[in-house]
């Protein structure tokens, strides 16, 4: 019998729901509040609601594919069992540059926030100290990963429930003009709303990595959809709850600095010891985040080692004695580095394409579904399985849209990047990428294994 260690099913749904939405970050609506209420013109809420009912569809989409593949390698999996090895592997080519470069781009924000509240320390110095403690608790296991989570996200949610009470006591010294202004006014239009959802999207990237912890979350076919779709609603209502009494507090969408509307406001309610202290709750926050980016992409890259289509014997491997993708995490620790010579603007731009066009996949993948399960003369349901996944396939592809030419070229140019090393790999399209066989029991996982289940 073999000794070689597997991922081992540990997290109930209440630990991958907090994961999900530590990885969404819900501090991040107070940072972006200014440039949303400015771009919907004073409606950020309602931008919010729209966003999060645009990636509701791409949610249920990645509910139905966790049903059927309850594997960890997310929608890279999905893809390579519904539509083919070969797209398969392009579309985890393609969330590598989300997955692997979101760590670099949080533990970033995260320096760069902690430097200026202790300018005393520099940047760099933040940044290592930031990468190697993640990395620690990463490495010592998911169990301790998952109670570290829950402690910072209890004070996360800690601080932006006292940020909201000293708001609304706020509100009730100072004449409210509207309850309903934030949600819709004067000045209000369909496409300023619009443009403050498209923006008010990004705030929901993450949702998807609950998938990769597949192989270590008990009964997968039931919780992982489940926690996917709690995940995007359980951010949805802190945004726009967050969101609608911020905007009470300061009615329209003209700001000194939108960027710093959320401390001005901080200190308005509460003073600058407040603001302070929300600040810090804010980098809390950010922590929970990098750690769970930082968790899920080493499990992508492990799925994808486990494979062969990245080198087996680094990706592939698991600690013995603590179950993690140690080699991955410390890799993605490594890569960080090179953000210092990074803006956050250039660096963001790394993260939106993979994470857009992987959306679109994944609702295309369930659109595959139906139609090979109705040549087997099944009958899924229409609106289930290609009326809602093609409605969010659209949305993603309009997000895609909306994207800088940066982020555009450096999308494009990592998919071809990415067509080189498969033909490479499969010796110019002439066989199928490595794939694990079902007898390789030392190096697969049993859920990774089994033969999906058709839906109606």
């Amino acid at each position: 019998m073999s000794a070689t260690p597997l991922l081992k099913p540990k997290l109930s749904l209440s630990s991958i729901v907090l994961f999900g939405v530590a990885y969404m970050s819900p501090a991040i609506v107070m940072l972006t509040f200014g440039v949303i209420a400015g771009a919907s013109n004073g409606t950020s809420p309602t931008s919010y609601i729209i966003a999060a009912a645009a990636m509701s569809l791409t949610a249920l989409s990645y509910g139905r594919m966790a049903r059927l593949y309850p594997a960890s390698g997310s929608a890279y999996t999905y893809a390579r069992r519904t539509i083919g090895a070969n797209v398969g592997f392009l579309v985890g080519w393609a969330i590598l540059l989300d997955y692997f470069f979101l760590p670099m781009v949080a533990w970033l924000i995260q320096s760069v926030y902690l430097n200026a509240q202790f300018p005393g320390v520099p940047v760099w110095v933040w940044l290592i100290i930031n990468i190697v403690v993640t990395t620690i608790v990463n490495g010592l296991g998911i169990v301790l990963a998952d109670r570290v989570n829950k402690t910072l996200m209890t004070l996360t949610g800690l601080g932006i429930a006292a940020f909201i009470v000293l708001c609304v006591g706020h509100l009730t010294t100072t004449h409210v003009a509207s309850v309903t202004a934030p949600l819709w006014n004067s000045t209000s239009t369909v496409a300023a709303v619009s443009a403050g959802a498209a923006i008010a999207a990004y705030s929901f990237l993450g949702f998807d990595a609950i998938s990769t912890l597949s192989e270590e979350t008990v009964n997968p076919e039931r919780n992982i959809p489940r926690g996917i779709f709690l995940a995007v609603v359980i951010g949805g209502l802190i945004f726009v709850v967050v969101s609608y009494v911020m905007q009470l507090v300061h009615p329209g969408g003209t700001f000194k600095d939108p960027s710093t509307a959320s401390y001005a406001m901080s200190v308005l309610v509460g003073g600058k010891v407040f603001a302070d202290i929300v600040n810090l709750v804010i980098i809390v926050g950010g922590f929970a985040s990098a750690m769970a980016i930082q968790a899920s992409t080493s499990r992508l890259m492990y799925v994808m080692g486990r494979d062969g289509v990245l080198p087996r014997r680094f990706f592939g491997r698991l600690d013995v004695r603590f179950n993690t993708p140690l080699l991955n995490l410390i890799l993605i620790g490594v890569v960080a580095m090179f953000g210092l010579g990074l803006s956050l603007d250039t660096a963001t731009s790394f993260i939106n394409f993979g994470a857009f066009l992987t959306f679109t996949m994944v609702n295309v993948c369930v659109i595959v579904h139906f139609v090979r399960q109705r040549r087997k003369r099944e009958r899924p349901s229409i609106t289930t399985f290609l009326v809602l996944p093609a409605l969010g396939a659209v949305v993603d592809l309009y997000l895609l849209t909306q994207l800088g030419p940066i982020a555009l070229y450096l999308g494009i140019g990592w998919l071809v990047i990415g067509v080189v090393y498969l033909a490479v790999l499969t010796r110019g399209f002439r066989r199928r990428p490595p794939e694990m066989r079902a007898d390789d029991a030392d190096d697969t996982d049993v859920a990774d294994r089994r033969e999906p289940v058709p839906e109606s």
